[in-house]
């Protein structure tokens, strides 16, 4: 574990109250590096579909009750709710996705940067908590000179698990992907 995944660990973003600021940077600049090294080559509706299938088997292994969903605009390509996951979980999934392809960053991003401060985003007045969420889960699928083109969201665990879970799949997802062209 590097330093910086250290440091980020120590923040919890569920926490009310006081917690260390160089956490808090710490996490931001894991969060702002993985956007960093997540970049495709390109992203399409059969790439969408091995990509929620990919997320279907490491949640199925894990016995874990989420919704999955990828989607460009109001196009989703993906959606499955597993075994445990609610309607409610459909709700976040809508309110995290819209959240992250307005603002072309993962939603855990904007809740940690609206920390900042010793606030939180939903304090402001201006974030409508009725159609956006800054909560992890949902994060932008990036093509390398174009910007995001989809936005991949699970949503039944806590934020941070959520978060770490479309990570993974992204990584290992961009991992066969680069592995096939070469």
């Amino acid at each position: 574990m590097t330093e910086n995944q250290s440091s980020a660990a120590d923040f919890d973003p569920d926490a009310r109250g006081e917690q260390s600021p160089s956490a808090l940077e710490a996490f931001i600049e894991r969060v702002e590096e993985e956007t960093r090294k997540l970049q495709l080559a390109r992203f399409s509706q059969e790439d969408a579909l091995t990509l929620g299938l990919l997320i279907v088997e490491l949640a199925t292994e894990r016995e874990l009750p989420v919704a999955v969903d990828i989607r460009r605009g109001a196009h989703i390509l993906f959606h499955v709710s597993l075994p445990g996951a609610t309607p409610d979980n459909d709700a976040w999934v809508e309110r995290k996705s819209r959240t992250a392809e307005r603002f072309g960053i993962p939603s855990l991003l904007l809740g940690l940067r609206g920390r900042r401060g010793g606030g939180r985003m939903e304090d402001n007045g201006w974030f409508d908590q009725s159609r956006y969420a800054a909560h992890g889960g949902a994060f932008p699928v990036y093509v390398r000179g174009t910007g995001p083109v989809a936005v991949v969201t699970v949503s039944g665990l806590p934020q941070v698990a959520d978060h770490e879970l479309v990570v993974e799949a992204l990584t290992k997802f961009s991992r066969r992907k680069k592995k096939a062209t070469t």
